[in-house]
């Protein structure tokens, strides 16, 4: 048997393979950001194709940290009847899954939430419009908004949580020195502009207890002239480390990383998949926690070679996934051929028009 179809556990919670379904947008969510059958459908149908981790989209934890419309939410305590139904429809079909709980910071939808987007700075020329910078009594309302969140997403049922610490939503931003020009305890050095992710995993902690898996999405680097560096950010992942945290899945890029952004086109080669597989070589010889590797991976020989060479510890789809969820289903029966998917993205078109993502190119 593969590597891959191994039964393992993150700090409890047992997964029935290595394959995790990376968070994406899905525009399915309701107008307030609750869940509903549509989205449960979704991720019941991954569930039933056999992943064995899914991981839903980015959940904003605080009104003002809303990227986009459709977006789940968790920042009130009426969102989780809907979302235990979620993961009662997933857990029926063997998989775990783990809420993705996010704040957009500078990033945020200025209409959606009704005012001016704040991030670390009031830095220019991402944005046609102004931005702010956080007062540090915001940042601590974030902070604890990042633990009540991860509080209701354990009484619903969700098996973990993952901070998104990536693709230049507010915490990626914190880390990033091309977004975070502070001069106070949240900016400067590497600690200092860490400092926001350790306190967002200590007051998870505090609501959630040191049995609850933790994990977190992080970028290698942002690819950005005078941005986040692989070096700093294996320092960031050993300090989250030593505080506790479970897991790293790795990305990379930002929504202004042009070609080097998370979700890159083009049908890829071989040779050409796991955009981060170097970056991960990096994270496995300093941490010891179990690391997911996104990005790329189209190929069941690609996905093994990582795993059985030790570069990661498991593997992270997002848009194959969006044109077959029962791929690992199929793999796992025997059909090992490439992934359907040709990464050419069209599939947020639909999304982007209120309609949720699908794969345009599936029966074309």
């Amino acid at each position: 048997m593969s590597k891959l179809f191994e039964q393992t556990k993150i700090c409890g919670m047992a997964l029935r393979n290595r394959f995790v379904r990376s968070a994406t947008w899905e525009g399915m969510a309701e107008t307030d950001g609750s869940c509903n059958k549509r989205l449960s459908d979704l991720l019941e149908a991954l569930a039933e194709g056999m992943v064995g981790l899914i991981i839903t989209s980015h959940a904003f934890v605080d009104p003002k940290g809303r990227a986009g419309p459709w977006q789940l939410a968790i920042y009130r305590d009426e969102f989780v009847p809907e979302l235990e139904k979620m993961t009662q429809a997933v857990h029926k079909k063997g998989a775990a899954i783990v809420l993705q709980i996010s704040h957009a910071g500078f990033f945020a939808h200025p209409r959606l939430i009704g005012g001016t987007p704040a991030g670390p700075s009031a830095v220019s020329g991402f944005t046609k419009t102004p931005r702010s910078a956080m007062a540090v009594s915001e940042i601590r309302q974030v902070v604890d908004a990042f633990g009540l969140a991860a509080k209701r997403a354990r009484k619903a049922g969700f098996d973990g949580v993952q901070i998104h610490a990536a693709h230049g939503y507010l915490l990626s931003q914190f880390l990033s020195p091309v977004f975070n020009k502070r001069e106070d305890a949240y900016g400067g050095s590497t600690e200092n502009r860490a400092k926001i992710v350790l306190d967002v995993l200590g007051s998870i902690r505090r609501h959630t207890g040191s049995d609850y898996p933790v994990l977190i999405k992080m970028n290698c680097e942002d690819f950005l002239g005078g941005g986040l560096t692989l070096k700093d950010s294996i320092k960031t992942a050993a300090m989250l480390q030593k505080e506790g945290l479970d897991a790293v899945e790795l990305s990379g890029g930002t929504l202004a990383s042009g070609e080097m952004n998370p979700s890159r086109t083009g049908i890829l080669s071989m040779e050409k998949e796991a955009y981060f597989k170097d970056a991960a070589r990096a994270f496995k010889a300093d941490l010891h926690i179990p690391l997911i590797l996104v990005g790329g991976i189209r190929s069941f020989p690609v996905a093994e070679e990582i795993v059985n060479g030790g570069i990661a510890d498991y593997i992270s789809m997002s848009r194959p996934f969006i044109r077959e969820p029962d791929l690992i289903r199929r793999w796992a029966a025997g059909d090992r051929s490439k992934a359907a998917c040709l990464s050419d993205s069209k599939c947020f078109g639909p999304a982007l028009s209120g309609k949720g993502i699908v794969c345009v190119m599936k029966d074309a």
